[in-house]
């Protein structure tokens, strides 16, 4: 039944999105170039929808397997399928009409509190390594809000070139149903590859050269459901398992990250959009849009990789993969410049420790 599911939706996803390629331009839910973006021509947008509609055709035709006691429960997958409405339906005003970011934020609001409290999904506790047992107490519930909006609005962040969100998207959904495969979540396991399949499916048309964008629709969906299929996967275990989806959203999250730092060293607002995201970057220093988003891609499956073996590693050897990636990360930003031209703090350090 799951590889019917995952036919499904594959092939709904490419049907439907020249469809909502019409409705985009129907109803005005297009793309004007400017400044900060890298198209030259107006652009259809909306294309998360076909995304959202094929992935609700594979969770239907999967249903009666999905809510059975022995692979989920009816409240989580209820309360996914209200957020993602929620999600979605902002993410459409937001394509046709351009609405403010705290309205935008209001609507992911909404949708991880029904998580929480319909679906009864939260990060309760986590045992420490050499620490024991932290419990998050009430604590629990902002946390698991800050995860659901950060993860959500870093996924929409990177949507700046053709292809990029949903390909980084399907790298992390391919990757978390692999971690749940490993961990025998059945429930984790369908949900993220009927997505995965459905975003791939869009992706024949949204790889460069673009033919439409996923907008906001696209990218918050994307955002908000990984960030919900992560709490999932791995809530209430070890501090190394709690590691393992933010080292498998290891793009999204470093460039959204980096682009706090590169803003507040500049003194402007943390939400202030700028042109010097790593796609921008990477453009800048000569390679082509193509290129660049196969570089990512690249990135992304190294960053799934490394989870992969992180959940098989011991404790010494988890930290120290920690450790590697950190640094690995910290040096790749001060070379390209994500966080600003002159932050170069550990190239210095090696400058004057070799002299």
């Amino acid at each position: 039944m799951l590889y019917v599911s995952l036919i499904a939706a594959f092939v709904a996803s490419i049907l439907l999105t020249p469809l909502v390629k019409r409705l985009a331009f129907r109803i005005g839910a297009v793309d004007a170039p400017n400044y900060r973006k890298v198209h030259a021509r107006i652009m259809p947008r909306l294309g998360g929808l076909a995304i959202f509609l094929a992935f609700i055709i594979g969770v239907t035709i999967l249903y009666s397997f999905l809510v059975d006691t022995k692979h989920g429960s009816n409240e989580a997958l209820l309360a996914i399928i209200i957020g993602a409405c929620i999600i979605v339906v902002t993410g459409v005003i937001d394509d046709m009409r351009e609405i403010s970011a705290k309205a935008k934020i209001l609507g992911q609001l909404i949708a991880a509190l029904i998580v929480v409290f319909v679906g009864g999904i939260d990060i309760d506790m986590v045992n420490l390594p050499f620490l024991g047992t932290l419990d998050f107490g009430l604590l629990s519930i902002p946390l698991t809000i800050i995860w659901i909006i950060g993860i959500t609005n870093a996924v929409n962040l990177i949507d700046g070139l053709d292809g990029l969100a949903a390909g980084v998207s399907t790298i992390a959904l391919i990757t978390l149903a692999v971690m749940a495969f490993i961990m025998s979540n059945v429930f984790v396991l369908a949900l993220a590859a009927i997505l995965a399949v459905a975003s791939l499916g869009f992706l024949f048309y949204n790889f460069h050269p673009a033919k439409i964008f996923m907008g906001d629709t696209g990218a918050l969906f994307l955002g908000f459901m990984i960030s919900v299929l992560a709490l999932l996967g791995f809530k209430n275990v070890t501090f190394v398992s709690l590691i393992i989806p933010i080292i498998i959203l290891g793009v999204p999250i470093s460039d959204t990250f980096f682009a706090i730092v590169r803003r507040v060293r500049m003194k402007k607002k943390w939400s202030d959009p700028d042109k010097s995201h790593l796609h921008h970057r990477l453009l800048d220093m000569g390679f082509t849009h193509r290129q660049t988003v196969l570089i990512i891609y690249g990135i992304a499956m190294m960053f799934g990789l490394a989870a992969i073996i992180f959940s098989m590693a011991k404790v010494w050897g988890a930290i120290l993969l920690v450790a590697v990636i950190l640094t690995a990360i910290e040096i790749f930003v001060e070379i390209i410049g994500l966080a600003g031209k002159n932050y170069k703090p550990l190239l210095n350090f090696v400058r004057i420790f070799s002299k």
